[in-house]
Formats: C-alpha cells, structure tokens, sequence
C-alpha cells in the first residue's frame, strides 16, 4: 500500500485564506474510491494503492481550478513499501514502540509536552 502526503496550494486566489478550498479538496477525497485519507493542519495524508493514490492527487490538484483558481502548486511525497503491509498508523505505532515501552496511539504520545 502507498502512502502519499500531498500539500494544494490555489495561488493569486485574491485571500490569505485556503481553508474554503481545503474543504472542498476533503469533499473531492469522500468520492474517491480504493483511499484512505486523513486531513492534518499542512496536508493530507493519502493511503491505497499506488494507482489510485495517484488518482486520488489528480483530482484533489484539479479541484481550486474549478473553483476558481488561475495557478495550483501541489507537492507530493510517497512512501511505497512492498515488503510488507504498512500504514501511517503502523508507523506512528513502531517508533512509539521504540520510545520506552510508550503505547502506540497518536503523535500526542511521542510528544507528551509540545510547546
């Protein structure tokens, strides 16, 4: 299974603020069929199979066109594993393991005290 993190950024939109376009990139996502996806504070985490991973990217850097948007810059980064199944949860679960016995859960539990 891949796992893609993908950042959209509509650019000259006339506004500092994305979020109207981040919604509507969630919404193009709950369509998409064969993915897994989960919205951070700075991009999206994408998970299935390479193929649709990558059909997935594509529409979600078509959709400030159609909203409107005269320029998008989309940046992709792809972990492909094919030893073994694998999964953004499998890997927060593995270096929680590795520090002190800590339970697997969330970044929360690798970072109790953020600042």
């Amino acid at each position: 299974m891949a796992i893609a993190e993908v950042t959209v950024i509509p650019i000259g939109t006339g506004s500092t603020s994305l979020s109207d376009y981040v919604a509507q990139m969630q919404k193009v996502l709950r369509i998409q069929k064969g993915i897994t996806y989960e919205l951070t504070s700075m991009s999206t985490i994408i998970e299935g199979s390479l193929d649709d991973v990558f059909t997935a990217i594509a529409a979600l850097h078509e959709a400030p066109f159609l909203a409107g948007a005269k320029r998008v810059s989309t940046s992709v980064k792809i972990d492909d594993r094919r030893d073994k199944p694998s999964s953004s949860r499998q890997k927060l679960r593995s270096v929680a393991e590795k520090l002190s016995g800590a339970t697997a859960g969330n970044v929360t539990e690798l970072n109790p005290n953020p600042s």
